[in-house]
């Protein structure tokens, strides 16, 4: 059996130990040292990389200061630019006061009783335009002071609607509302007494057809029109008789048939250029052996909201015997009355207020005032006893 003898002394051994280790720690020392010139040459080189992309920038930037500093209308752009940003809520927001004209003319009655208002104030600073006016009301005949008149005033009031909506062509495009011609150049209303009332599209005025160019020859007769319509001249221009009631016996069939005008029983139109309302709804009924519809309309669009008793919401007061500048006795009484809001907003378009006798255009401004405003009835003199007495019914 072989014996091995260490003849090494324990001494050299742990010499010997140490050298390893030593050479062993110098070398990862030499690793790690490496390993950090190589992170620091890389962080060096991604700074000064950095470094040259922000003097490039910096550089764009001062270029483009320097030439927008040379743009001399530089504060009108950006104040036109920043009014733009405005137009949409400011339309939105915005009245049309002078449909207040219109809306007058529908509030007082026509024919011998007579409403003339001598003071009006309008309060738009609720959720519904408020006006306040005093007037004067004037039978026409004997007795001249009649409560018959102002009692009828304010029974009307539960009758006055509005409607508004928009004018669409065959294909339910909607025609801006600059393409519509209603009145003619006295502030009529166009009507006719069978058909009801209509309007006039300019359909080839530029912007004003939806579904097409009016200078692609597909799309034009040999007349120059638009080919699908029916066209008409009036005042230099070509147009579209559009109607703003149905007509219901060239619209209504119990089918659709494809290409014609159609109107079903539920008020629904198609294929024709035509108003969709958004206060009047349409419903027709077959009675049994007819095949022709009985139709009726509904409006729920108040002009005088009504308040908690469901009731218009006014309140007549102050009435008085008194004389007007043609000395005539009149009734003389001041009036508060709310108005729906929706019929003077700029983004309600076509709109007309509807009396109980008919419909009275107030989309525009220049209609005649001035039979609906007089000289403030004077309080009656102590010695004028036709005056001071009530002479006809009691408030």
């Amino acid at each position: 059996m072989a014996r091995e003898i260490n003849l090494v002394p324990d001494s050299k051994v742990e010499a010997i130990r140490s050298l390893k280790l030593r050479n062993l720690a110098l070398f990862v020392s030499i690793i790690i040292a490496s390993a950090s010139v190589a992170i620091s040459l890389i962080s060096l080189v991604i700074s000064g990389g950095q470094r040259a992309a922000i003097d490039s920038k910096k550089q764009t930037i001062d270029s483009l200061s320097s030439k927008m500093a040379e743009f001399g209308d530089l504060n009108d752009f950006l104040t036109i630019k920043d009014q733009l940003g405005n137009l949409v809520p400011i339309t939105e927001n915005k009245f049309l006061l002078s449909r207040m004209f219109g809306v007058i003319s529908t509030l007082l009655p026509q024919g011998n009783d007579t409403i003339k208002i001598s003071e009006l104030t309008i309060d738009l600073s609720d959720d519904n335009t408020v006006i306040v006016f005093d007037a004067q009301a004037n039978a026409g005949q004997e007795p001249f002071i009649d409560y018959n008149v102002l009692d009828s005033f304010k029974k009307s009031l539960a009758f006055m609607r509005y409607d508004y909506g928009n004018y669409v062509d065959k294909h339910d495009n909607i025609i801006p509302a600059y393409c519509m011609i209603e009145t003619d150049s006295d502030g009529v209303t166009f009507s006719d007494s069978d058909r009801g009332i209509y309007a006039l599209w300019t359909i080839n005025a530029e912007g004003c057809d939806p579904t097409a160019d009016t200078t692609d020859p597909d799309h034009l007769n040999a007349e120059g029109t638009a080919a699908e319509y029916t066209t008409e001249e009036y005042e230099d221009q070509t147009v579209v008789k559009i109607w703003r009631d149905p007509q219901y016996e060239d619209w209504y069939k119990s089918t659709e048939v494809n290409g014609q005008p159609y109107m079903d029983l539920d008020g629904n139109i198609k294929n024709v250029a035509h108003f969709e309302s958004q206060c009047i709804a349409y419903k027709g009924e077959l009675r049994s052996n007819s095949s022709t519809p009985v139709w009726t309309s509904t409006n729920d669009c108040n002009l005088v909201p009504k308040n908690a008793d469901d009731a218009p919401d006014f309140l007549i007061s102050d009435s008085s015997n008194g004389r007007d500048s043609t000395d005539e006795l009149v009734l003389r009484f001041s009036a508060t009355l709310a108005l729906n809001p929706e019929v003077f907003k700029f983004t309600n378009h076509h709109m007309l207020t509807i009396p109980p006798s008919g419909r009275i255009n107030v989309t525009d401004s220049y209609l005649q005032v001035q039979n609906m405003f007089g000289e403030r009835a004077e309080d009656c003199a102590e010695d004028d006893s036709t005056c001071n007495s009530t002479n006809g019914g009691e408030n």
